[in-house]
């Protein structure tokens, strides 16, 4: 092989070696046929294996024959790979190859390899098992090391919850709850902290599930604190089993809809209607929670309580007037003349969800008073609302708003703008 082409193979695999991406070595793997199979003058790749017990081939040698088209030398590659574990993650790769005999000398390979592998190498083959389980016959080396990660050790399932790649900590937690590995106060905590979704709706359930009575009532306290919307939900809902569910009225006024309507279901359960708490609260003056209008909207009667919603739009607190807007949109009850003064509001939470309530309307407002919002609005989320407005009709005023913003001083509405004038 020319000695560039070769140098620049030993590079990709060096990179793979360092770094933490799966994806880098099914990337190798197919470099290396476009390598060797267009353009390039080189020897047949089986005979950089001649059988000469002096002559070791090295880790680039043997992971370039690893990846090639050559059926033998892949084959003959595989027998090298048992002293470079570093080269795993190609076996693991070649458990997935379209020859039958290299298909199963790699999971031969691969099934001697595992039992003394490290947890964190372990990992990172799992890692490309799973990236590559998808394709045709990728799902023997998924399998195996699934079902050895299931079986083995508990300290190699342990040691996998905080892996880098996000599908093989997935695995490891659900494989942890299986198990029983993973005690419910550390399963409470994960579900609370946890980045990942995925991770904190399994642990989460897996919580719920050991709930039973008032002695467990001290698991649902990370879930209620957490800052994940789905897992203080799933605390508000064993709120009720452990006899807490008086607890549940200050999440009637959560800002996650789905704590929200958590909070009402288990207050009915224990014979608390939830409309009453909303509209005293939404009556308190200064003290309404900020998502009391809202939580108003989701259970309230349209015919009674939208003189109260209507009167939080002037309330002084933003966070306030915004839900209000938001309940008044979803009951449906929106009136275009009196929510054009919030365009100008000095909150832009409060302006974002007005001009979501009027773009229906758009049509009817004046596009010259937007116009004028949008090119000389004091602040850029007045300008960026009126240009949405506009936009939804187009027109000379939106071409005419497009232009000058296209030259604003934010620069992220200087980008929309040149996006929308496009």
């Amino acid at each position: 092989m020319p000695t560039s082409a070769f140098d620049d193979l030993a590079d990709q695999l060096a990179r793979a070696l360092t770094g933490s991406d799966p994806g880098a070595w099914t990337d190798f793997d197919e470099n290396v046929r476009a390598e060797l199979r267009w353009g390039r003058s080189v020897p047949p790749v089986h005979t950089w294996f001649p059988g000469d017990p002096d002559r070791r081939p090295t880790a680039v040698e043997t992971a370039v024959a690893l990846c090639g088209p050559d059926g033998r030398a892949r084959e003959a590659a595989l027998s090298f790979a048992h002293g470079l574990p570093e080269l795993l993650p190609l076996v693991v790769v070649r458990c997935a190859d379209w020859a039958g005999p290299v298909r199963e000398r790699a999971r031969s390979v691969l099934r001697a390899e595992l039992p003394g592998l490290p947890a964190e190498a372990f990992g990172d083959l799992l890692a490309v098992a799973r990236l590559t389980g998808g394709r045709l016959r990728g799902d023997a080396a998924r399998t195996l090391l699934t079902g050895t990660l299931r079986e083995g050790p508990e300290g190699r399932v342990v040691a996998l919850l905080g892996h880098g790649d996000r599908r093989v900590r997935r695995l490891a937690h659900r494989i942890g709850v299986e198990r029983g590995l993973l005690s419910p106060a550390r399963l409470a905590e994960t579900a609370a902290a946890d980045p990942d979704p995925a991770v904190q709706d399994l642990c989460a359930n897996a919580v719920l599930a050991t709930v039973r009575d008032a002695a467990d009532g001290a698991l649902l306290d990370p879930l209620l604190r957490s800052r994940q919307g789905r897992v203080r939900a799933a605390g508000v809902t064993g709120l009720r089993r452990t006899g807490r569910a008086a607890e549940a009225e200050p999440f009637l006024y959560d800002h996650s809809a789905s704590v929200r309507a958590c909070a009402r279901w288990v207050l009915r359960q224990t014979g608390t209607e939830p409309l009453p708490l909303y509209r005293a609260a939404c009556a308190t003056g200064d003290g309404v929670p900020d998502d009391a209008p809202l939580g108003l909207a989701e259970c309230g009667d349209r015919a009674v309580d939208v003189p109260a919603l209507w009167a939080l739009t002037g309330h002084g607190r933003p966070r306030v007037r915004a839900s209000a807007v938001a309940a008044l949109r979803r009951l449906d009850a929106v009136r275009v003349e009196p929510l054009v003064p919030l365009l100008d509001d000095g909150s832009a939470r409060v302006v974002r969800e007005t001009v979501t309530a009027l773009l229906p309307w758009a049509d009817r407002l004046p596009a010259d008073a937007l116009l004028r919002r949008a090119t000389a609005g004091p602040a850029p989320h007045v300008r960026k609302g009126a240009l949405r407005l506009l936009a939804e009709t187009g027109g000379a005023a939106f071409r005419e708003a497009a232009r000058v913003l296209a030259d604003d001083p934010d620069p992220r509405l200087r980008a929309r703008a040149r996006r929308a004038g496009a």
